[in-house]
């Protein structure tokens, strides 16, 4: 059987060893993410500090769960979903501390006083500061990483990624002060607003910078003006959040509001986006019918969640884990397939890069239907309940040229 990295070919990158600009990404925001926990460490007591972190942690598998349900289809790689997280955790905030602080210090605290320095520094500074910091890694994502932005849903994956990993640190450090302030009262008070309430506060801020990127990576015009309108709009909404706070319960309920709505419109773009993926599965696949690669009851399949996932059942059923895991391939490397020809259709690729990337994709789809065939008891093709397919049968050579 053809020996080949399947992730890497999902992940689109080049198999073996991590990059050294990877290696390098990892290490330094690993190392802010590492400084900033021993700052806060070495600021409170040790008591104040692990309660501080343990319920900053307390919804983090809940929301990293919900944002990477949005993205099941074709999810983005493991690699660059870490990155992002440890950047907004490490980079963005040490960023934040340093700047928010000299901000205060020197420009708005001399000019406008103490107090209103302070709001100053919450409405104005801090958003501006705070979304400019976790927005540079979506940048990062689209100068080195371009392919991977296939649209709104990645935008918006990536930018939730960085913001929790920010709003994680960031609520440590608040859940800290709320005990050295008011004690557990004021702790409860808090933690209700942050982690219960307004969890999602900074992924939707920036949410803006990512739909601003999502475009940019698949469009051809019109680039720098939607990357920096995503900024200004993640930035607008960080400051009517921060300068609510002043209007008290209130202004809260307003800003909380408009968020929500906010939230709704953003899953409704993820939902229509992802019915336009099942209508391009359906535009493109069927070219691909006459390799054997697939048949007509396979697009079905792969244009429905449920149904990839009852596929994966059966392979597991008849073969075993190996099996799940060649179905798994065989379903991202077709979906990778649909959005390649999506890019080409967009003008975003060249055809050189088309050809070589559709060669990598046919070729993964066609070894990992070869171990579906060579996971089953006596090695015997057995129809999928879902109707004659690509994946009974011989394993056929895919196509060179396009269909």
């Amino acid at each position: 059987m053809t020996t080949l990295d399947p992730q890497a070919i999902l992940d689109g990158r080049t198999p073996g060893r991590p990059s050294l600009k990877l290696i390098v990404g990892m290490v330094v925001t690993s190392t802010c993410a590492l400084a900033t926990l021993a700052v806060f460490a070495f600021l409170g007591d040790g008591g104040t500090f692990f309660v501080g972190l343990a319920l900053a942690l307390l919804p983090v598998p809940i929301l990293l769960s919900a944002v990477l349900l949005l993205d099941r289809l074709e999810p983005e790689p493991v690699r660059d979903l870490v990155f992002a997280f440890l950047w907004g955790a490490g980079v963005a905030v040490v960023g934040a501390l340093i700047l928010n602080t000299l901000g205060y210090k020197y420009v708005t605290a001399p000019f406008f006083g103490d107090d209103k320095g302070l709001v100053w520094t919450a409405t104005v500074g801090a958003p501006v500061i705070e979304e400019s910091l976790k927005g540079a890694v979506l940048f990062v994502l689209l100068w080195f990483r371009r392919n991977e932005i296939d649209g709104i849903t990645d935008g918006i994956v990536y930018a939730a990624m960085v913001a929790l990993g920010f709003a994680m640190m960031e609520n440590i450090s608040y859940y800290m002060q709320a005990i050295d302030a008011g004690g557990q009262g004021r702790l409860e008070a808090v933690f209700i607003l942050r982690g219960l309430i307004s969890p999602l506060g900074h992924p939707l801020f920036t949410a803006m910078t990512g739909l601003g990127v999502a475009w940019a990576a698949n469009h051809r015009r019109g680039r720098i003006p939607a990357v920096m309108a995503g900024l200004a709009g993640a930035i607008l909404l960080h400051a009517l959040w921060n300068g609510a706070a002043a209007y008290g319960v209130r202004g809260l309920a307003v800003v909380y509001v408009l968020d929500f709505c906010l939230l709704l419109v953003l899953l409704t773009l993820v939902f229509f986006e992802r019915r336009a993926l099942v209508h391009q599965i359906g535009r493109h696949l069927p070219a691909y019918v006459p390799t054997g690669l697939v048949s007509p009851q396979d697009i079905v399949m792969l244009g429905h969640i449920q149904r990839r996932r009852d596929a994966r059942r059966w392979a597991r059923k008849v073969g075993g884990k190996g099996a799940a895991r060649a179905m798994s391939d065989y379903q991202l490397g077709a979906t990778e397939l649909v959005l390649l020809h999506k890019r080409l259709d967009a003008g975003v690729i060249e055809t050189d890069f088309f050809t070589t990337r559709r060669t990598q994709l046919l070729n993964l789809m066609a070894v990992a239907r070869q171990a579906l065939l060579l996971s089953r008891p006596g090695r015997q093709p057995v129809t999928p309940p879902w109707g004659p397919s690509g994946l009974a049968g011989p394993p056929p050579q895919p196509p060179r040229q396009r269909p």
